[in-house]
């Protein structure tokens, strides 16, 4: 059984200090002489059968507190003494901070840095997915035909329900308030061209966007990021199997064709709500509804929205596999990446939104 560190307080005021002063040891005794409300005159270590520079320390920290000196010590116990007492106790705990004028601009080029290293990442691996594309044009076989059907249902097909109810909520909303507007100036009529054209042209394909981003591009990150995690991208690359081919265009794929069906999808069942709250709240026919979308609404909207809708689905897809494939140190990483594919992917399709609403109007289908 290990000898336990002791002290004893003598009548003269002197501490004297027992037993192994080692780091094994000295804990309890250090708390016991903290507590300590006797004044001390001297610490006495005669009775210190071995120590370390933790016993040392505590030596020599309470002698410093009390002002008292230290007797007894064996040579050993008066090197390690020396050693600690000449050390400092109070070094900088943080690195000193530099002027406002320095940091501002350090901090302004890394990110610059940042975001040119972030753009050259992207222009490289949307290289990479143009070669597998191309290898894949070459060489048929070498499409995965099974994960591409399993991508395509889960981009497309699982996605229907949710992406339902939220067309139809919008659908309601919009003709409702666009009917609370319009009453002023006793246009409610005119409910439904605004649901048909908001809902064919951008709400129906955007909004489905959005939730494709939230589902699928989080989807994609994280499972390609566990995937480069745990090595499964580095094996792949070790047997001569490409991660672009195998991993990244069935998913490419699978967002781009089914986005403008998505997108058909919601468009029609946010009419579909629109035509059900006007029935309820305005008075006007189902059916009447539905027949007076085919008269106002123009067949260049729904172009419009199946155009748009493959570049969003390559957005999110890319925005999806080029964050999962960047997970190198851990698991948060991961969570981390997931987040920036989200928010990137649904950033750069309202951008792109934009920017197909400016082309659009300037080629007059507007």
């Amino acid at each position: 059984m290990r000898q336990p560190a002791e002290f004893s307080a003598r009548d003269d005021g002197t501490i004297a200090l027992s037993g192994p002063l080692t780091v094994a040891t000295v804990g309890p005794l250090d708390q016991a002489l903290r507590g300590l409300d006797q004044p001390v005159g001297a610490v006495d270590l005669a009775g210190v059968t071995a120590i370390d520079t933790v016993g040392a320390w505590t030596a020599w920290r309470l002698a410093r507190d009390s002002g008292a000196e230290i007797t007894g010590a064996s040579a050993e116990a008066r090197r390690l003494i020396d050693a600690v007492s000449g050390a400092r106790a109070d070094p900088d705990v943080r690195a000193p901070r530099a002027e406002l004028s320095e940091r501002v601009p350090g901090a302004v080029g890394d990110l610059v840095v940042g975001w040119w290293q972030g753009t050259l990442g992207v222009v490289g691996f949307l290289g990479q997915l143009i070669v597998a594309l191309g290898h894949i044009l070459r060489h048929p076989g070498a499409m995965r035909g099974k994960a591409l059907v399993r991508q395509l249902e889960l981009v497309g097909v699982s996605a229907l329900g949710i992406i339902g109810l939220m067309s139809f909520l919008v659908g309601i909303v919009i003709a409702q308030q666009g009917a609370v507007q319009l009453q002023q100036f006793g246009a409610e009529v005119y409910t439904v061209n605004l649901t048909g054209r908001l809902a064919m042209r951008e709400l129906g394909v955007l909004m489905t966007a959005i939730m494709v981003a939230g589902r699928s591009g989080s989807a994609f990150a994280a499972q390609l990021g566990t995937m480069k995690l745990t090595e499964e991208v580095d094996a792949m690359r070790t047997i001569g199997v490409s991660p672009m081919i195998v991993l990244v265009v069935p998913r490419v794929l699978a967002s781009v064709l089914m986005m403008p069906l998505l997108g058909f999808y919601a468009a029609v069942i946010s009419i579909i709500g629109g035509a059900a709250i006007s029935d309820v709240a305005l008075g006007i026919p189902f059916m009447t509804f539905l027949l007076r979308i085919q008269e106002v609404v123009p067949i260049r909207d729904l172009w419009v929205g199946m155009i748009k809708a493959p570049f969003f689905g390559a957005i999110i897809a890319m925005a999806g596999c080029y964050q999962g494939m960047q997970v190198k140190a851990n698991a948060e990483e991961v969570g981390a990446r997931t987040t920036m594919a989200v928010v990137q992917a649904i950033f750069m399709v309202i951008v792109l939104d934009a920017f197909f609403a400016v082309f659009f109007t300037n080629i007059g289908w507007g």
